[in-house]
């Protein structure tokens, strides 16, 4: 019953209102708010009341520019990075090693064959452009197929109004001031692309011939020690350290002695003419679990060198939404990641080729031998795909697709990156190359033999250079702290105002709206009466009009046979019943004989 009682009081209090005027209510907000320009102007006289109005309203508006500015540097979400430098034991990169040539020429030979009879011609009629003979023409047709859709053109520009343009294998010449792209597909990917997968890699180097020798610290290792994935640039690659199936191996101390020490084999005399242009190693240091993308991240090591490789660790943070677009796992991005068949985990190289290769499937019809495929594609041939050369050279030029690319694609949030500091010598030296190149034939084959050569040979350390590893890290710049401190402080300087204050202010808002509110509902409540009126322009009738109407109506029904007018009709008002005077009743003399004249 009581809380009925206060729900009734509390409805009651908020139907009645503050009980205030506007003006009245301004009046009482100004003589009791805690700041101090409200109150000199109910207090001081007309021209100190118009000067401290004045000033209390420049100092508000400043107030509030203020604020305007401090919530937009806070909703702005801006970041702080701050470096700092530990000492702790670390986990050894994975370290992936390949052959600048991705498969032996003895083994691919018979595939490249027409390939090589039209570069040969093609380097030909380059240094000799002369129009042939027809007599000339006695070799064999070239199979120009391999070069569809992407024409192969001299431009001799010594005139340059005229420039003349020659097609290398149809031998005809043109003029005009349009120039043709000269273009030059690798034929040789392509030609290899649609062989099986498990025939590429028996045709590539393998992981017992091209590493020889192999030391981890104090322990020895061999090939088996490394795993073996097929890279589409560099064919076979080998991965040390890469955690799949074993957990990542921590470095004890830096140093080169506490390092990897490799010698590889890369065979360098059977090596594709027309394919590959530098001879070496080609090899990247990365994360565990991550895919290496060495034409982006990877180095050379050069053949008959011995090239050391110090280590330097930085591991990024960052902050994530808002702050900045940047994802953990890749999960919230728009992109299937192709990449995850390796069981690797996401990065932004992975996004960008993955989004282009879907692009690619899409747009073309099959996909580049160069990225991994969806499900259900295949790769591009020219027989089965006549125009996947010239779809593939406009999409890749397409500043469209590649801008929808990288809004999709997202940096990782938390990452390590590999600082390196590489120094090189030749090995091994004149002195020593006698009895090194008789041990490690003996190691590869067993022979006595010297079956090795300088230009064939590799020697790596990589180690890390120093324990000292570098952190850098985001923070927010500005916080919920900083912003209602910031704000208090420019509230306060200005007005001389607190937190209070503030509640005092909306305490006004809130009474004002409720005089509002009160001042409708009577506006609408009086708008209803006057409608009303409106309905009903005359005064209601009064007692004698009705029963004259009532009498008019009883000799109406005279005149038809009913009852006689007396009868029927009520007395007239002021008229006193019958027997009136029998009835009334004498007052008592309770007042005594000299009652009426005291009365009077």
């Amino acid at each position: 019953m009581n809380l009925k009682k206060y729900f009734v009081r509390a409805l009651h209090r908020l139907q009645k209102g503050p009980g205030y005027t506007y003006k009245e209510l301004l009046v009482w907000y100004c003589d009791n708010t805690n700041t101090h320009g409200p109150k000199r102007i109910i207090k001081e006289g007309p021209k100190k009341k118009l000067i401290w109005f004045f000033l209390t309203l420049l100092f508000a508006s400043l107030v509030f520019w203020q604020w305007g500015i401090l919530i937009n540097t806070y909703l702005s979400y801006n970041v702080t990075s701050s470096l700092s430098i530990g000492f702790k034991t670390m986990k050894f990169p994975a370290v992936t090693v390949c052959n600048a040539n991705p498969f032996k020429y003895s083994e691919v030979k018979h595939l490249l064959k027409e390939l090589d009879r039209l570069i040969e011609a093609a380097l030909e009629r380059i240094l000799q452009p002369a129009p042939r003979n027809s007599s000339e023409n006695a070799s064999p047709p070239l199979d120009l197929r391999l070069w569809h859709q992407i024409p192969l053109v001299l431009i001799d520009e010594h005139d340059k109004d005229n420039p003349v343009i020659l097609d290398i294998f149809e031998s005809n010449q043109t003029a005009g001031g349009n120039q043709t792209t000269v273009g030059n597909q690798t034929a040789a990917g392509n030609q290899t692309a649609a062989v099986p997968l498990q025939e590429r890699i028996r045709m590539g180097y393998q992981a017992e011939d091209m590493i020889l020798a192999c030391l981890y610290g104090a322990e020895p290792c061999n090939y088996k020690n490394f795993t073996q994935i097929y890279h589409p640039d560099h064919g076979n690659c080998y991965i040390f350290n890469w955690g799949m199936d074993e957990e990542a191996l921590n470095s004890s101390n830096p140093g080169a002695e506490f390092g990897l020490k490799l010698i590889l084999d890369i065979s360098q005399q059977d090596y594709i003419p027309y394919l590959s242009s530098a001879a070496g190693a080609r090899l990247m240091l990365h994360q565990q679990k991550s895919f290496p993308f060495l034409k982006d991240q990877g180095i050379y090591a050069m053949a008959g060198t011995e090239t050391s490789i110090g280590v330097l660790v930085d591991e990024l943070e960052r902050m994530g939404y808002p702050y900045s677009d940047c994802t953990i796992n890749g999960s919230d991005v728009p992109v299937k990641n192709l990449y995850s068949q390796y069981n690797t985990s996401y990065s932004i190289q992975a996004c960008l080729r993955s989004c282009f290769q879907n692009h690619m499937t899409e747009i073309c019809g099959c996909g580049h031998y160069m990225f991994p495929l969806p499900e259900g594609v295949n790769y591009c041939n020219n027989e089965d795909n006549p125009g996947w050369a010239y779809c593939y050279s406009s999409l890749r030029s397409s500043i469209t697709h590649r801008q929808i690319c990288i809004d999709s694609c997202k940096e990782t949030c938390n990452d390590t990156q590999y600082k390196m500091t590489i120094s090189m010598a030749d090995w091994p030296s004149e002195a020593s190359e006698d009895w090194i190149f008789h041990i490690l034939s003996y190691e590869r084959d067993m022979s006595t033999n010297v079956t090795l050569d300088r230009n064939g040979i590799i020697k790596l350390n990589i180690y890390f250079q120093e324990y000292n590893y570098r952190t850098i890290s985001e923070s927010a710049a500005t916080t919920i702290v900083w912003l209602l401190s910031s704000l208090g402080g420019q509230f306060g300087f200005w007005m001389g105002g607190s937190v209070l204050c503030l509640i005092e202010f909306g305490e006004i808002i809130i009474d004002s709206l409720w005089i509002t509110v009160i001042n409708v509902i009577s506006w609408c409540k009086g708008l209803k009466q006057k409608r009303a009126q409106a309905r009903y322009p005359d005064a209601p009738p009064t007692v004698s009009e009705l029963v004259e109407a009532h009498t008019n109506l009883g000799f109406q029904h005279e005149d038809a046979g009913a009852l006689p007018r007396d009868e029927a009709l009520p007395p007239e008002p002021g008229t006193p019943p019958p027997n009136y005077d029998s009835l009334r009743v004498q007052p008592l003399d309770v007042l005594g004989p000299d009652s009426d004249a005291e009365t009077e």
